[in-house]
This record gives structure tokens, sequence and C-alpha cells, in this order.
């Protein structure tokens, strides 16, 4: 069984992170927001109790 040269993955590697790094993050980043949500207030809205038609 062959071994692969391990030099060529390598730069496989490197290459596919810089080009991740410096075109296509900065492509998904441009869709998030930065501003983080308004706060919205929380109702709580009072329940009553079940009443069961056994009792």
């Amino acid at each position: 069984m062959p071994q692969l040269n391990p030099s060529p993955w390598l730069y496989t590697m490197l290459a596919s992170w810089l080009v991740l790094s410096t075109m296509i993050q900065p492509k998904i980043l441009s869709f998030t927001p930065t501003t983080p949500p308004p706060h919205k207030t929380t109702s709580t809205t009072s329940t009553t109790p079940w009443t069961w038609p056994w009792t």
C-alpha cells in the first residue's frame, strides 16, 4: 500500500482556509445582523385553574 505525500494535502488545507477566511466568510457575515434585537416586554397572562367536569 503506497503512502501519500503529506505536502499537497497541507497546501490544499491552507489554501482552502485562505479562501474561506478571505472570500466566503465576509459574504456570510454580511447577512447576519450586527445589532442586538430590541428588548421586548414580556407580558404574563394570569391563568385560571382547570375546572374538572367530575368535581
